[in-house]
């Protein structure tokens, strides 16, 4: 009756482990390593909020410039007050203008919402408008999730693991970007002031296999360094249709 009981106890511990290694989630997981789906309830998403690292509050904007080869570069995220549906999730729109030689190069509106639960912030899209000479010239990178087989993914957790992995966005052939926690306590010195105990991320994509970009984000701040781009700006304004 005792070997029969401990039998049965080894099979249903068998059952289990085949269970995990057969379930979506670990599937994507254990195929590169990198947690590619997010099983979160639609209805824990709300378009305001922040965690340690990004603020999703209306207002809120950053500036950064620096130098890449000949071109200066001057970047500007600002989170606006408009809201999107997506894939059935009310978004942020966080908008991002890049300029080079003081010239407009991009205009990019990415769409977020901050887990109510665990307080990650993830990512739902991005409309892209690549200038060149002032005129649209493209929209390469654009996608949205829900739409021709993408899928949102986690841009910040609420808490952070040293060497996690995660794809930010999912669009096949499209827009692939991952993220490694690569170490959490960076100093980074930067025109407006030097931020200690600094989060690096490691960001890479299997669609450009070898590059690698790096950027920072400060506790209360946000990103402070995006490769050369250094932060040299931040505040909130008030809703000017107020």
């Amino acid at each position: 009756m005792l070997a029969k009981k401990y039998l049965l106890i080894i099979m249903l511990a068998l059952i289990g482990i085949a269970l995990v290694f057969t379930s979506p989630l670990y599937a994507e997981e254990n195929q590169d390593n990198w947690t590619k789906i997010f099983n979160v309830e639609k209805t824990r998403f709300h378009h305001t909020g922040s965690n340690p690292y990004f603020k999703l509050e209306p207002g809120y904007y950053l500036i950064l410039n620096g130098q890449d080869g000949e071109q200066r570069i001057k970047l500007i995220v600002a989170v606006l007050f408009e809201t999107k549906m997506i894939d059935g999730v009310e978004t942020r729109m966080v908008e991002e203008k890049e300029f080079h030689n003081g010239m407009l190069a991009e205009i990019s509106r990415n769409f977020f919402a901050i887990n109510t639960v665990t307080n990650s912030i993830y990512y739902f899209g991005e409309e892209v408008d690549i200038y060149k000479d002032g005129k649209v010239v493209n929209h390469e990178g654009a996608w949205e999730s829900g739409v021709d087989g993408a899928h949102f993914g986690l841009m910040m957790p609420g808490v952070v693991l040293l060497g996690a992995k995660y794809y930010q966005e999912t669009a096949p052939d499209i827009a692939m970007d991952r993220a490694e926690i690569i170490s959490m306590t960076e100093t980074v010195e930067t025109p407006l002031e030097t931020f200690s105990n600094c989060l690096k991320i490691e960001e890479t994509t299997p669609l450009e296999p070898g590059a690698k970009e790096y950027k920072y984000f400060r506790a209360g701040v946000g990103l402070v360094k995006d490769g050369p781009l250094d932060l040299t700006e931040k505040g909130t304004v008030k809703d000017s249709r107020r």
